[in-house]
């Protein structure tokens, strides 16, 4: 593995690292012999090939993970692969508690990364699901016959902006926490704002 390879953010990323030191320590050697290009996005080290992200090293309480960004289009014989969420439709996740986990699979993970790198070379993309799939809350349905005006601002939102907002409003079981979400974000709605702006 060549230093030169090595980011300097990642380097300091791992020296202020508390927990799973160790373990991302060996991850970012086993992906570092790849062709892969070492960069640090969103605060974790993060591999790109010509720019487009393939594989993600980041950590949680519970466990760290080796996160593949199109890894909903791997083969994954060995049913290692986890969907974080219901949500998340195109990465997946191999998770690990301990650094011999990752020592014993270190093959296993080099082929998944290598698989992961001939499906960024192909130019494969995740297809995902249309805004329109998703199923509008009854309670979001009557604001939009109460105000034609929210219907028309929610529409002219980004795709993402709108799942967003669909997926937040859907999540309650009861039709008053759910009509309470929607009456909370009307104005940033008219506003043009998603739900984290």
């Amino acid at each position: 593995m060549a230093n030169s390879r090595m980011n300097p953010k990642v380097d300091e990323f791992l020296s202020k690292a508390k927990k799973w030191k160790e373990e991302y320590e060996k991850l970012r050697n086993i992906v570092l012999d790849s062709e892969l290009t070492e960069e640090f996005k969103w605060m974790h080290p993060c591999y790109t090939l010509e720019k487009k992200n393939v594989v993600l090293i980041h950590g949680f309480k519970e466990y760290c993970a080796l996160l593949f960004h199109k890894g909903a289009l791997l083969q994954d014989a060995r049913g290692i692969l986890i969907q974080q969420t219901e949500n998340v439709q195109a990465a997946r996740q191999i998770r690990f508690t301990s650094v011999q986990e990752i020592v014993e699979m270190e093959p296993i993970l080099k082929a998944y990364i290598n698989e992961a790198i001939k499906v960024e070379k192909a130019g494969l993309d995740v297809d995902f699901k249309k805004t329109a799939e998703y199923i509008i809350p009854e309670e979001l349905q009557h604001k939009f016959e109460e105000i034609p005006a929210l219907k028309t601002a929610f529409e002219e939102l980004t795709p993402g902006r709108q799942r967003a907002y669909l997926l937040y409003f859907s999540q309650p079981k009861q039709s008053k926490t759910r009509e309470s979400r929607v009456e909370k974000y009307i104005q940033q709605i008219l506003n043009g704002k998603g739900l984290n702006d």
